[in-house]
């Protein structure tokens, strides 16, 4: 067994998912420090589409936050097959759609302080900000998918850990 493929390290991550799980998604609070990288995402994703339509640039913030944890989740799997950091990145991607939601549901008060500029999600759902409640549970309900595939990981890594004192098979792909 490598040092890679110690239980405790899923056993770590676990305990981690759920922390993130607790703080991020359950209580939609920001987590420390993690948020402050969204925030860093969610900025250069309006960046990065600032040469398309204003809509585009507006929906790129809240989607670029979710996305790059998504995406490291992805590269982890495919490229790594490594489940602890499959689990940590979507645990991490879970809190980032959480506090997308949270973004989308203050639209109809803009209450939120904000870096600048206008309200993403107010702009996006201008003339239909009754629908901001509907759009932002759907995306607590992807929020918790996302944190909970992050356990699933970890655990299914754990799982794999202390069968029978083998080392864990690498992921399949995709």
């Amino acid at each position: 067994m490598t040092h890679v493929d110690r239980p405790w390290r899923y056993a770590a991550g676990l305990a981690a998912c759920a922390a993130l799980i607790w703080i991020g998604v359950a209580r939609a609070s920001p987590v420390p420090l993690l948020a402050l990288v969204d925030l860093g995402f969610h900025e250069l994703g309006h960046l990065v589409a600032a040469p398309l339509p204003d809509l585009a640039t507006a929906l790129a913030g809240s989607v670029a936050q979710v996305a790059v944890p998504v995406g490291l989740a992805v590269y982890f799997a495919v490229r790594q097959r490594d489940l602890l950091a499959v689990g940590l990145c979507l645990a991490w991607a879970g809190t980032a759609a959480r506090q997308a939601a949270v973004y989308i549901a203050d639209a109809p008060y803009q209450a939120l302080p904000l870096i600048g500029g206008e309200h993403d999600w107010a702009y996006i759902l201008a003339g239909n900000l009754e629908a901001a409640p509907v759009i932002a549970a759907a995306v607590v309900f992807v929020a918790w998918m996302l944190a909970l595939g992050g356990v699933g990981a970890c655990a299914l890594g754990l799982a794999r850990a202390t069968s029978a004192g083998r080392v864990p098979a690498p992921l399949t792909p995709i």
